[in-house]
């Protein structure tokens, strides 16, 4: 077998671990098109089909299974001395793509990136800000951020901030014709602007008092969007729950009341995580040290 084919074997590998041609070429920043045209290449030259292709999944067929077995501890050694090598640099070079839920993509991770990459001008960093529930495997991230409540127990999870709070929110103008709740099993009787999320759920309102599900009863407004949930409460159509970043501005100039704060909606601490098994790259390594510095330095958000 020739050298040249082994880049191709990389891209075969890839392909048939995350089972998608579009996380592999966002991962490597190339087209669909030519992730495609290297396996039908690599097939070619094999003279065997490897993957199953169909308009909604790609898998391994038994030939590929059979080959990613025998490829992948060879290619992970290669990483992995290619890594080492990296590791010898005065800063890293890479690339790396997190997934975060949007409000701690916009005010925690967002801050974090620019000042990393910043002190390291080889690296780069891609954000999603995502509300399902991502597979960061299958999809070809490097890390997600989830709450911890959220996490898998196979993935090694880096505190990188504190506590995250929501905030029940309405208008003067609608507290003018609707009591002020006192707890949540109030909110039954208030019209509430109800988030939906991609896979089709509603958001859920939770509180920090266990035992407590409120009745937040048929929603007349429902938006997917946090920012669209703030708009419609500043213009009087009901009670939004959003992270209490989102509303720092409106409360402050008073477009907006807060309630229930007594009741502390919370929703635990972020936390960067990575599969346990995953070799880290040097970029990878030192963004982990580094956000797990920045969390160090505030009060009430140590790492662990």
């Amino acid at each position: 077998m020739t050298r040249s084919v082994l880049p191709d074997l990389d891209v075969f590998a890839a392909v048939a671990r995350h089972r998608s041609f579009r996380a592999v070429a966002t991962q490597r920043d190339v087209s669909v098109s030519l992730i495609s045209q290297t396996i039908r290449r690599l097939e070619e030259q094999m003279g065997v089909t490897l993957l199953t292709r169909t308009t909604r999944s790609v898998t391994p067929t038994a030939a590929g299974l059979e080959l990613l077995g025998q490829l992948e501890p060879g290619l992970a050694l290669i990483h992995k001395a290619l890594e080492r090598l990296n590791q010898h640099r005065g800063s890293p070079l890479g690339s790396l793509r997190i997934n975060a839920p949007a409000p701690v993509a916009q005010f925690l991770l967002a801050g974090l990136a620019a000042r990393f990459v910043s002190m390291h001008p080889g690296v780069s960093i891609e954000i999603t800000a995502d509300a399902a529930m991502t597979d960061i495997v299958r999809d070809g991230f490097d890390a997600g951020v989830r709450i911890d409540k959220d996490l898998q127990q196979d993935m090694v999870a880096v505190r990188i901030g504190a506590p995250q709070r929501y905030a029940v929110v309405g208008a003067p103008s609608y507290f003018s014709r609707r009591p002020i709740p006192k707890s949540p099993r109030d909110l039954a009787g208030h019209d509430c602007i109800r988030r939906r999320f991609p896979g089709g759920g509603l958001q859920t309102w939770d509180f920090q008092r266990r035992h407590i599900a409120p009745d937040t009863g048929t929603p007349r407004l429902v938006v997917n969007d946090a920012q669209v949930a703030v708009n419609a409460a500043v213009a009087g159509g009901g009670l939004a729950y959003v992270h209490e970043k989102y509303v720092e501005r409106e409360l402050t100039t008073g477009e907006l009341v807060r309630v229930l704060e007594g009741w502390s909606p919370g929703i635990g601490p972020p936390y960067l995580y990575y599969p346990r098994q995953r070799f880290l790259s040097a970029a990878m390594k030192a963004f982990v040290d580094f956000a797990r510095s920045a969390a160090a330095e505030h009060p009430g958000s140590k790492a662990h």
